[in-house]
């Protein structure tokens, strides 16, 4: 079946203007990175492209045709040069106060798509700037990739059509917990954490924050008996979760950190090399920080170790309990968010054996 990408014109392609109306060359600037990023879907996948655009009043006195389509047929050239070709190009001139059908995000321009059992709808994408894009995705029901979104750039929609959405959930569910994560290793920090320990809830939101990947862990534990089961067992589908986003591990960089806090320099060196093996060199004089006791953080390492088929190699010095461990979490994140950073344009395994 094939695949459709939808894209806006203005805000997408090209930079839109103050008055939202591009009738003038002198109004026309492309959007930063659309042309090798274009060129690279259109080489390398096998999309089908469809420009749809909103252009209100186009035809009418305040939005002349003959000031629209010199500008539109010079973008379509320059496009052209660089191997970005369009399958088709649907345009509704409707104002949002007529309720036209086919004006976005109403979908009465592209139902014959819809309606046609070649096309894999599912799987196919709106790609726009605005939150009427989004709705015109869910209407069509595809996905969507806008680019006003926090972390959505041109780059990172090739990453994402090329080699695919790193997002993975586990729910682990035992007599002594029940958990639930889900990752996505190419998101912008956001975090919905809750373990029912307030310290730990704020170690692993560093992961998320620093790393630069959205964090969702709810476990429900035994604490009742003690904190043991809830960090472990956290730490282990945490894991997982990450090793199921990794997928097949082509284009990252593999490795990764240091860094100082205060009167504290932690360092966590790792490599997803799918070999599990923990370093620990770090002390802890606290029996306790917050409600975890310190001689978990060992155990929840190893298991996140074990887990995501790592090598973690950890040091921390200083004087300062809550620094040091705080710090280790934060280096963590950043080896984290340098390990499994990809780059699609040299999409190979990084390992001279052939996996990982």
């Amino acid at each position: 079946m094939k695949r459709l990408l939808f894209i806006d014109r203005d805000g997408t392609l090209i930079e839109e203007p103050a008055d939202e109306q591009i009738d003038s060359f002198s109004k026309l600037k492309f959007t930063p990175g659309v042309f090798r990023n274009l060129s690279f879907i259109r080489e390398k996948l096998d999309f089908e492209f469809v420009m749809v655009s909103n252009q209100d009043g186009l035809g009418t006195e305040s939005f002349p045709e003959d000031t629209f389509w010199p500008v539109h047929n010079f973008i379509l050239q320059t496009l052209e040069g660089e191997g970005i070709r369009f399958d088709d190009i649907l345009i509704d001139p409707h104002f949002p106060e007529d309720h036209a059908p086919t004006r976005k995000p109403n979908t009465g321009l592209v139902e014959k798509y819809m309606n046609n059992p070649e096309y894999d709808i599912a799987n196919s994408y709106v790609i726009g700037d605005r939150e009427t894009d989004r709705t015109f995705a869910q209407n069509i029901g595809c996905k969507s990739l806008i680019l006003s979104d926090e972390g959505i750039t041109w780059e990172k929609i090739s990453e994402i059509l090329f080699a695919g959405e790193r997002i993975a959930e586990v729910k682990r569910v035992t007599k002594e917990t029940d958990i639930h994560v889900r990752v996505n290793l190419d998101g912008t920090g956001k975090c919905d954490i809750s373990t029912g320990l307030g310290f730990f809830d704020h170690m692993l939101e560093q992961i998320g924050k620093h790393g630069m990947m959205d964090l969702t862990i709810h476990t429900k534990g035994d604490l009742e008996v003690d904190e043991h089961h809830t960090i472990e067992d956290t730490a282990i589908a945490l894991g997982e979760c990450i090793l199921n986003a990794l997928g097949n591990k082509r284009g990252i960089e593999r490795y990764g950190y240091a860094l100082p806090m205060d009167d504290c320099l932690c360092a966590v060196c790792l490599d997803f090399g799918g070999r599990p093996w923990l370093v620990w060199d770090a002390e802890f004089k606290r029996e306790k920080i917050g409600e975890m006791p310190t001689e978990m953080f060992l155990h929840f390492f190893k298991s996140l170790s074990d887990a995501a088929k790592m090598n973690l190699n950890i040091k921390a010095e200083g004087q300062n309990e809550h620094h040091k461990i705080e710090g280790i979490f934060k280096a963590l994140a950043r080896a984290l968010k340098m390990a499994v950073r990809r780059d699609i344009y040299h999409y190979e395994l990084p390992s001279t054996k052939g996996t990982l």
